[in-house]
């Protein structure tokens, strides 16, 4: 299982992602190769075993390392340009075939989840209130009550996607979901949560300078959250984020009926 310091803020997550695009983008002069290199680089930090991880303790110069060591093994667009005949790439189709981590979770936890709503169902104003005072125990950073709002085995669902450093696997127990989130949702002046329908429930949408930077989707049974998926993959936002032309034309985030994390 995971646990609740794999947690980074999302300002933290953003920020971190920026600059490691920047470093990348400064070496190679172009945009798709720097998102393909940070692929890479977030690829090996899964990679990883936990230990390892845990011996790492300033993750961000540990992946500012992996950015220059990959880039330095790419052909620059210059280069490109003058000896496009190579069939040299860089490795950008090595690293286009792979599959991202695997974030999704075993059947029994998710039919878990759907029994206990089953068994003790919630109606659509409790499900509310319940969204709604998490919300507000998050924005207070009141852990005790945050706490008291999940069940005592709630788990939750980091779906990062490969693309930012977020926890890897669930974090399980109700102490520990709510040091997470509160970790993730850390109070800064641009960072706002709000509620919001999430495919047709309440939910947590919470926003970076305005740019919808994760959504969250909780499943209560009777008076508590007994699951929490957060999606922070920046792929699956995209259409919290449209462009200008897109404006108005948002899609429903869908929450499956099945194993893993919404969307």
């Amino acid at each position: 299982m995971s646990e609740a310091g794999d947690s980074v803020s999302i300002a933290d997550l953003l920020d971190e992602r920026r600059h490691l695009l920047d470093i990348a983008h400064r070496l190679l002069g172009s945009t798709c190769e720097a998102e393909e290199v940070i692929a890479e680089t977030y690829r090996r930090w899964y990679e990883l075993s936990g230990p390892a991880r845990a011996r790492i303790t300033t993750p961000r110069a540990w992946l500012e390392g992996v950015v220059s060591s990959i880039c330095s093994t790419r052909p620059t667009m210059r280069e490109q340009h003058r000896d496009p005949a190579n069939g040299e790439n860089g490795g950008a189709a090595d690293i286009a075939g792979r599959t991202e981590p695997e974030y999704v979770e075993p059947a029994d936890r998710a039919v878990h989840s759907l029994q206990a709503q089953r068994s003790c169902p919630t109606t659509p104003q409790r499900h509310d209130a319940v969204v709604r005072t998490v919300r507000r125990a998050c924005v207070t950073e009141d852990a005790p009550l945050l706490a008291s709002l999940l069940a005592p085995d709630a788990m939750a669902f980091f779906d990062g996607g490969g693309k930012v450093r977020a926890p890897i696997g669930p974090v399980q127990g109700n102490l520990r979901v709510a040091r997470s989130l509160l970790t993730l949702v850390a109070r800064h002046p641009l960072v706002a949560l709000r509620t919001h329908p999430v495919n047709g429930r309440t939910g947590i949408v919470v926003r970076h300078d305005r740019q919808v930077a994760a959504v969250i989707s909780l499943d209560i049974a009777g008076h508590h959250a007994v699951q929490i998926w957060v999606t922070l993959n920046p792929d699956k936002l995209r259409s919290w984020n449209p462009s200008r032309n897109e404006r108005g034309s948002r899609a429903s985030w869908a929450h499956p009926q099945a194993p893993g994390p919404p969307l």
